[in-house]
């Protein structure tokens, strides 16, 4: 019913049921991970008005107990989720449906999907930091920053007759970073990824 993926890895599709509603994947070597993959296989659907909550466990350093924390969702509308797991390798863990379970390796990691009610899905909230960065963040970011840009070189404007002489200082035309600021835009615009190249 589900699958996990970690870069550089083969596909996982062999979760360990737990209950009739819980599955559990292991990750070995964890500590090696960044983001991990989610996703339905296709082949069976979760029943109507049903999805599935998705849970990262490593194990605590001191106690070795695993600390799980929900990490968000998958639906049958959106049946694969990339999650960053990079930063959750210490804090407190979370309320999770998986009750009590043995610890396994303190190398090892588990990814847990319990299917509950889309009801519950929509009330529980997953921690910020595993959400993956989206192009619309990066968008916004950057044109946040090209407006302090513009904005902090046009508090510097002069007018001609209010300029004194100085052989030391360079000059550049307001008009010239106007000009760079809107050629940014549109480049952002129609690829936000072409400063990669």
């Amino acid at each position: 019913m589900f699958g996990c993926l970690v870069a550089g890895r083969l596909v996982q599709t062999d979760a360990v049921q737990v209950a009739s509603d819980k599955f559990v994947f292991n990750l070995a070597d964890y500590e090696n991970v960044n983001h991990v993959v989610v996703f339905m296989l296709g082949t069976v659907p979760f029943p109507a008005g049903m999805g599935g909550a998705v849970y990262f466990s490593f194990p605590d350093l001191v106690s070795g107990a695993p600390v799980w924390q929900l990490l968000g969702f998958i639906t049958n509308d959106k049946p694969s989720a990339i999650f960053k797991i990079s930063g959750l390798k210490a804090g407190e863990g979370g309320a999770h449906p998986f009750g009590v379970m043995a610890s396994v390796s303190p190398s090892v990691a588990q990814v847990g999907v319990s299917v509950e009610t889309l009801d519950q899905l929509a009330q529980q909230i997953p921690l910020s930091s595993a959400a993956v960065s989206t192009v619309d963040t990066f968008m916004q970011f950057t044109q946040k920053m090209l407006d302090s840009l513009y904005n902090f070189a046009s508090s510097f404007a002069l007018s001609q007759a209010q300029m004194t002489p100085n052989p030391t200082e360079t000059f550049i035309p307001s008009s010239c970073i106007l000009k760079w600021y809107e050629n940014f835009q549109r480049r952002m615009a129609q690829n936000p990824n072409f400063w990669k190249n």
